[in-house]
């Protein structure tokens, strides 16, 4: 009974709204999904070219063991890369131009992801073809800046003479960790042995690369992080610099906040659909209890008919979707400039998923209304059906909402936020939706004409009325939040990596140069610097107890450790950069305790970033003390920071109070932004000061805001993909309840009403049910991306009071034209034609 009741609804087009409404939900959420999982899936990878491969194993001595054998899997590409700190020579031994720089020694196949920018003699770039030949070598830009060196010099290695083949513009894992020691010059791996550099006690760094499909990179991981030794760690690209992590994760919950949306926004229309399917529906029901139908009987055909429906409708949906990725797919290559991988199945299945959810959520509480129709009514078509089981369908519904949204967000945050955005939303449109009405009955006999029929119309039919005001405000707020977190995301990135960035570090400046150095960076007309002292440390006590890094991680190889555990050893083992400061700069926050005043502190006093006080276990009131060059040095823990790390400026995870570390040996650190046509200023700047390092991180700005270009670029496709389906979505929630404005319209045309009134009075209810939806969704959708943007993108936000006027009236237009384009029929067809579908 089911299955013919599906198709005779199917001819006679009673569910098409329904059906439509379905089909453009599962559109939205699988064709949401299967770009995010394709650009998800595109974007790590090109991040992983930021690696160099998939994974990397970082040791002081050279990697063997298990580690090595894990790298042996069939499905990976394995290389490795030596590095290690020497004197470079450039020229004739009369004229040889002398730098402490970094040697990098490529074995074949590197890089395994990405790419060498190269340029040759005649100052082309190119996309390197490998790794430089036997008896080459290529230096970075920077390198050759400073050692003044021109392509086809003699360079001196140790024992060897090498030509210098190319400059290095852009390599692939220069984001990773810009301050290093410039310049790097880079050499064959066969060719290191004959350089002499490796002896006993030379400080080496080994890194082995690996890369390969999915599945044997994460067999390496599990492998390998178990069997790692002391000194050795292994980074994906979740250890990338925050600058590029940031930009990566606020795109995956940008894309999570996009599928969000497309689900409310399914929940509002088959919710409305499914309810113009029941009403279609009493009539024929009522038949049927009179023929002696039970009511189990009554809930089996039409629940078994939505189910019949849901399943046609994902299928059609999940089709489309496939075919519009692909042709999106098609169009972003070119525009990201890089290959996209293939849809895979998991988006097909959370459509079904998603859409089967929704529909028995949302549309089967006015279903199961159905098996309540009294017999009666085949006589008296007031009386409607109660279900006292309502409430509980309903609360189910909005259970199964809840973890629709948990699922979709991938962040308890950003669900919590949503789902209470929304219930908050909803209580407020109804209470004003009913707050119209009240008001409307009260001052439709004031109004004359057109106006006072179509408001009548909202204040006659109450509960009509206030679900359209509650579902179209729900949908406008929906597009609305995801309008200002767009923006919002894609304003910060531009601001934040405009071209004003710092593009050069200067460290290594000493107490003595400071004045000095300062000067001559101003008199090259790029803005005077602000220097920052720098002490080198090492955590000894905490609390008066001592720390090693055994106390956060077993030192023996083969133990179970989790990653947050060798972070912490990590950092206490390694040196701490102390620095003081007199005040908090902008892009520092205090978020626990009280930074100090313009009045140093009595005693010394130290602000630590947050997560790295975290890690480490300290907390406010702790006492601290380092070692530095034999000293100890001793401060109170005062106040906990949050630093912008996107900032591209010197920022320290340890800061001291003013005056705590003078006496103590110190070198300064400064960023500066030197045009492009300043080609001399790092050799000038050198020339002048011998001890100084100048780190050139234009390569590394350059991979930032290419990788933040091509997450901007997703972003905006999804979001206009996610508006118009939304917008598509919206149209069909607000014509699933139409039928007693059609019928009302047939009346009014037989008893004479012209178009033009008819069309007054629409446009005048639409308006009235617009403006108040339209009004609430805008405050709503504001305050909801404020509490989004800063608790879960860790943006600043201010209210945009003018974009939310102007959504809101957008809203209204969008609620205007979308309820006329629906009521166009009773203009169109003949009167009689629609009082025989409808009466």
């Amino acid at each position: 009974m089911a299955w013919r009741q599906a198709r005779r609804d199917l001819r006679a087009g009673e569910v098409r709204i329904l059906l439509a409404a379905l089909v453009l939900a599962v559109l939205a959420v699988t064709a949401v999904g299967f770009v995010t999982d394709r650009a998800e899936r595109a974007l790590a990878i090109e991040a992983n070219r930021l690696l160099g491969g998939d994974a990397v194993v970082r040791s002081d001595t050279p990697i063997g063991g298990a580690v090595a054998a894990a790298a042996d899997d069939d499905g990976l590409q394995q290389t490795r890369t030596v590095e290690l700190n020497t004197m470079i020579s450039v020229g004739d031994a009369a004229d040889a131009r002398l730098q402490l720089g970094e040697l990098r020694a490529l074995g074949q196949g590197f890089p395994l992801r990405g790419s060498f920018t190269v340029a040759g003699a005649d100052g082309r770039e190119r996309v390197a073809d490998g790794v430089p030949a036997p008896g080459t070598v290529w230096l970075s830009r920077a390198g050759a800046d400073t050692l003044d060196a021109r392509i086809g010099d003699r360079v001196t290695i140790g024992d060897s003479q090498l030509r210098l083949a190319a400059l290095v513009v852009a390599e692939p894992d220069a984001a990773l960790d810009y301050f290093n020691v410039a310049p790097k010059v880079f050499l064959n791996l066969d060719d290191l042995a004959a350089t002499g550099l490796v002896q006993e006690g030379s400080r080496i760094r080994h890194r082995l690369v690996v890369a390969g499909d999915a599945a044997a990179v994460e067999r390496f991981v599990a492998t390998a992080k178990p069997a790692l030794a002391r000194g050795q760690r292994l980074e994906t690209v979740a250890d990338a610099r925050p600058e590029i992590r940031s930009a990566l994760d606020r795109a995956g919950r940008f894309l999570g906040l996009a599928a969000l949306v497309s689900v409310v926004l399914a929940a509002v229309a088959v919710a409305m659909a499914a309810r113009r399917h029941s009403e279609r529906h009493l009539s024929g029901t009522a038949v049927m209890r009179c023929l002696g139908a039970s009511q189990a009987t009554l809930a089996g055909v039409h629940i078994g008919e939505l189910v019949l429906l849901g399943l046609l409708a994902c299928t059609v949906g999940v089709a489309v979707a496939f075919a519009l990725q692909w042709g999106i797919g098609l169009w972003l290559e070119p525009m990201l400039g890089m290959s996209i991988p293939p849809a895979g199945w998991l988006p097909a299945l959370q459509g079904y998923g998603v859409g089967l959810l929704v529909l028995l959520a949302f549309g089967a509480p006015p279903v199961l209304a159905l098996r309540r129709v009294p017999a009666l009514r085949v006589l008296r078509r007031d009386l409607d059906p109660t279900e006292p089981s309502a409430l509980l369908v309903a609360l189910a519904g909005l259970a199964g909402l809840g973890a629709l949204l948990w699922w979709q967000a991938g962040s308890p945050t950003l669900a919590l936020a949503m789902l209470g955005g929304l219930l908050g939303t909803f209580a407020v449109l109804a209470v004003l939706a009913w707050g119209l009405i009240v008001l409307l009955r009260r001052l439709r006999s004031r109004l004359r004409g057109s106006l006072r029929y179509g408001l009548a119309n909202v204040s006659r039919r109450p509960a009509t009325s206030i679900a359209q005001v509650a579902s179209l405000g729900l949908g406008l707020m929906a597009l609305l939040l995801l309008t200002f977190v767009r923006t919002d995301l894609l304003d910060r990135w531009q601001l934040q990596l405009s071209a004003e960035a710092p593009n050069r570090f200067i460290i290594n400046v000493q107490d003595d140069q400071v004045d000095d150095v300062r000067a001559f960076i101003a008199a090259q007309g790029i803005g005077e610097p602000t220097l920052f002292p720098m002490v080198r440390a090492r955590l000894v006590e905490h609390n008066g107890e001592p720390v090693t890094g055994d106390d956060f991680a077993p030192a023996q190889a083969g133990e179970e450790v989790d990653e947050e555990a060798r972070r912490s050893r990590r950092r206490a083992d390694r040196e701490f950069n102390l620095s003081m400061a007199t005040a908090l700069r902008e892009d520092n926050e205090v978020v626990a305790g009280e930074f100090w005043g313009a009045t140093p502190p009595s005693t010394p006093e130290i602000s630590v970033e947050q997560g790295y006080a975290e890690s480490l276990g300290w907390k406010l009131g702790d006492d601290v003390t380092f070692d530095i060059a034999g000293q100890r040095f001793t401060a109170r823990l005062t106040s906990l920071r949050e630093v912008n790390w996107e900032s591209f400026r010197p920022n320290f995870f340890v800061v001291a109070s003013p005056g705590a570390l003078d006496g103590f040996p110190a070198s300064h650190i400064t960023a500066v932004s030197v045009p492009p046509e300043r080609t001399r200023f790092t050799a000038d700047l050198v020339g002048r000061f011998p001890n100084l390092t100048v780190i050139d991180i234009d390569a590394l700005l350059d991979q930032v805001r290419g990788t933040a270009d091509q997450v901007s670029t997703v972003v905006e496709v999804v979001f206009w993909f996610s508006l118009a389906a939304g917008l598509l979505v919206l149209m069909a929630a607000v014509s699933a309840s139409q039928d007693e404005r059609l019928l009302e319209g047939g009346v009014m045309r037989t008893l004479g009403g012209s178009r033009r009134q008819l069309r007054l009075a629409q446009a005048s209810e639409f308006a009235a049910i617009g403006l108040l939806a339209g009004l609430v969704a805008a405050i709503a959708a504001s305050v909801l991306a404020g509490v989004v943007a800063t608790r879960v993108f860790d943006l600043p936000w201010q209210a945009n009071w003018g974009m939310a006027a102007a959504g809101g009236a957008l809203g209204v237009a969008a609620a205007l034209a979308a309820g006329l384009f629906a009521t166009r029929r009773v203009l169109d067809a003949p009167p009689s034609v629609t009082l025989r579908e409808l009466a």
